[in-house]
């Protein structure tokens, strides 16, 4: 298990994993598992309320528009990949 994030720098942003926990008190990052971004999130994993959580929550931590926050694969999965535009790798590793 890794303890810090893995993130690829795009020309464009940065590319990296989180791991979803679903349906908790409050949101928040937990912490790093398996080198992704744990993130608890309030909303249920139905009907895309999770990614929806996900993509706003993540786009309120980094200070960009949600449009510039992506899911690249894992929409219905707890483990996801992202691409963030308009961040740099720093950013993301900050948030833990």
């Amino acid at each position: 298990m890794s303890n810090e994030v893995v993130i690829q720098e795009l020309a464009h942003g940065v590319r990296f994993g989180v791991l979803v926990a679903p349906r908790a008190s409050r949101e928040s990052v937990i912490g790093v598992h398996d080198g992704a971004l744990k993130i608890a999130l309030t909303a249920p994993p139905v009907d895309g309320a999770a990614n929806e959580a996900l993509v706003a929550f993540l786009a309120r931590a980094l200070g960009v528009p949600k449009r510039d926050v992506r899911i690249t694969s894992g929409q219905s999965s707890r483990r996801k990949h992202l691409e963030v535009a308009g961040v740099v790798a720093a950013s993301v590793r900050a948030l833990v």
